[in-house]
């Protein structure tokens, strides 16, 4: 096999389920200064949360034989040695904590942390411990978990008060990371069958899976446009987001709901609306 390269690994376009979070609180409240700045930083903290996450889940599914056959594994990157993929995930966990705690003693704001360490810890036990969420039958509800908080811990990082908006921006990225989790689980059966991995796919099989996948990402633009309109009144930003939020779902109709898909289609509202703020600034 020809070698790994680094980007190829990194997989760039995976990091926009976290992303996407911050871009949606910046987009609802449009934060400046401080509290701007303070999201842009806890966002990236949230990636490298999700970098660290990936590398030690390839680790965890390399020991069991699971996803061997994934070509972009981190694992193949270090040349099969473990000992040097999982270092390179917890210096990833470990950074990201940093900044995260760094920012909220910036913005004065550590009482977050009462709903941020146990997100830190779902995400800790997701794939370590000697029974890993990841491979439990609760590992899709800890996704939904995690994501629907991420949002909310950067919402409240933008100094916004936790209300109506910041329930339904959970909903929404909480529902889109897990429409993500869920589309690549058809792929992967076999394998995970063999070692045990209760995934979602494995217990309901590739058509309710792929059902599953169209509901959750339905509910992504639901919640997420019906936050927008009580946000923002806005038309040049209400339009094309319910506009290509239609069309995205209706074309997961007749798709199969791959991950490349659902993360083309879930950002492209985000790409347009940010478009049109930076014209209406100018």
């Amino acid at each position: 096999m020809k070698n790994l390269r680094w980007w190829q690994a990194l997989n760039p376009a995976i990091y926009l389920v976290s992303i996407l979070p911050g871009i949606g609180v910046w987009l609802l409240v449009q934060p400046e200064g401080k509290a701007q700045v303070a999201l842009l930083v806890a966002t990236f903290a949230v990636v490298l949360a999700q970098h660290a996450i990936n590398l030690l889940n390839d680790v965890a599914d390399w020991k069991l034989g699971a996803d061997v056959e994934k070509w972009d594994s981190w694992v193949r990157f270090h040349e099969q040695n473990l000992n040097i993929a999982t270092h390179h995930g917890w210096l990833s966990f470990i950074a990201s904590g940093l900044l995260g705690l760094t920012t909220l003693v910036w913005i004065e704001k550590l009482w977050i942390l009462i709903i941020a360490l146990p997100l830190v810890g779902l995400g800790y036990l997701y794939n370590s411990g000697q029974k890993q969420l990841s491979y439990s039958r609760s590992g899709e509800w800890v996704t939904a978990v995690c994501y629907g908080g991420v949002f909310g811990c950067l919402w409240l990082v933008s100094s916004q008060k936790i209300g109506l908006n910041c329930v339904l921006g959970s909903i929404a990225f909480g529902s889109l990371a897990v429409a993500l989790l869920l589309s690549h689980q058809p792929y992967q059966i076999e394998t995970d069958s063999m070692v045990k991995k209760h995934t979602f796919a494995v217990r309901f099989g590739s058509k309710k899976t792929h059902q599953a996948v169209r509901i959750l990402f339905f509910i992504f633009f639901v919640a997420w446009n019906i936050s927008l309109f009580i946000t923002q009144s806005n038309p040049m930003l209400l339009f094309p987001s319910l506009i290509l939020s239609c069309l995205a779902f209706c074309g997961s109709l007749y798709e199969v709901p791959h991950p490349k898909y659902l993360l083309c289609f879930a950002s492209l509202p985000f790409v347009v609306m940010l478009a049109g703020c930076v014209g209406l600034e100018i």
